[in-house]
């Protein structure tokens, strides 16, 4: 990566899912429920008096989370019939909605998510309008200059990476929990189409294990693999070596949820503004702890000023300097 440029960045095109999030707390830890040696007749229910709906889903996620570092990312995605209440929160919050196709015989995407006091997750998805991710076509949008092919529906990520490829258009290829979908074959044509690869520390075993591929291997076809650990942190390994992207601390832990597509958010940021990676992983790093601070993947804000001090504080006044914060 060079250093920023002072030119129009142009557009990240986010193709993932759009959806309603129904988020429980747990008020126990699920390792005090769940017995090991008797996970293959598991029969749990966990008590949640408390549930929330929440705007949802990687493209809306991550557009969202552009918006409030300046840019402009465009979600591509399929939406069902109660699209409505979603479409006027996106309209309020500056994210455009022109490349998400409703599907009227469908309901939006729906996930059902429980989280532990360890911040541990149990997810049940229904994928609904997502299905019919492949309605859309990247060459739809004009002015990308970036672009992210994130969990979605199948047919959908597929043809949206072939897409990005012939197009020229650079992309970070994110599996996410969409990963099982996927086999050998599969990863090997993502990552060959692909610019750049994200994974969390789960989801780089489970691809090494599908692959039999080392960070090496993965580097040899891509610009950079970003691995995301988590408090640890995160890793983006390039040819030239890995760069260690400490953590940024929050001032509370409230919900994880987003935290992933916080940190793409800033990920995307510095590509269109053509930042080094040691800045680029900071700012992304500062999206996850600041995403953590607030309930749901869509209620936190901050104004540049604001995103400027913390940056400060938490890696120091160099960095803030070679950020391009819009």
């Amino acid at each position: 990566m060079s250093t920023p440029k002072n030119d129009a960045p142009g557009k990240a095109l986010i193709c993932g899912s759009i959806a309603y999030d129904s988020i429980m707390v747990f008020g126990d830890r699920f390792r005090n429920h769940i017995l090991p040696d008797q996970i293959h007749i598991l029969n749990v229910s966990f008590f949640v008096p408390q549930m929330r709906r929440e705007f949802g889903g990687c493209a809306g996620n991550i557009a969202y989370n552009l918006r409030l570092l300046g840019d402009e990312g465009v979600p591509m995605a399929t939406a069902g019939k109660d699209f409505a209440p979603y479409a006027e929160w996106m309209a309020r919050n500056g994210v455009p909605a022109d490349h998400i196709k409703v599907i009227e015989s469908e309901h939006t995407a729906q996930a059902f998510i429980i989280t532990d006091l360890d911040d541990n997750q149990i997810t049940a998805f229904h994928p609904g309008a997502m299905q019919h991710s492949h309605a859309n076509r990247v060459t739809e949008a004009q002015g990308v200059a970036v672009g992210i092919v994130a969990p979605d529906g199948r047919d959908g990520m597929v043809q949206h990476a072939e897409q990005f490829a012939a197009a020229g258009i650079p992309f970070i290829f994110d599996p996410g929990q969409g990963l099982p979908m996927f086999g050998k074959e599969d990863l090997e044509r993502f990552v060959s189409q692909a610019t750049w690869v994200a994974v969390n520390e789960y989801e780089w075993q489970m691809l090494q294990q599908k692959t039999g591929w080392t960070v090496k291997d993965v580097v040899s076809q891509v610009d950079a693999l970003i691995v995301t650990l988590g408090s640890q942190g995160s890793t983006i390994h390039t040819r030239d070596g890995a760069i260690t992207i400490p953590c940024a601390a929050p001032t509370a832990v409230v919900d994880p949820t987003g935290c992933g597509d916080a940190y793409r958010a800033g990920i995307l940021h510095g590509l269109l503004h053509r930042l080094d990676w040691e800045t680029t992983g900071r700012i992304a790093s500062l999206m996850g702890a600041i995403k953590i601070e607030t309930r749901g993947p869509q209620n936190h804000r901050f104004t540049r000023e604001q995103f400027e001090e913390r940056l400060a504080a938490s890696f120091g006044a160099a960095t803030v300097k070679r950020a391009a914060l819009g």
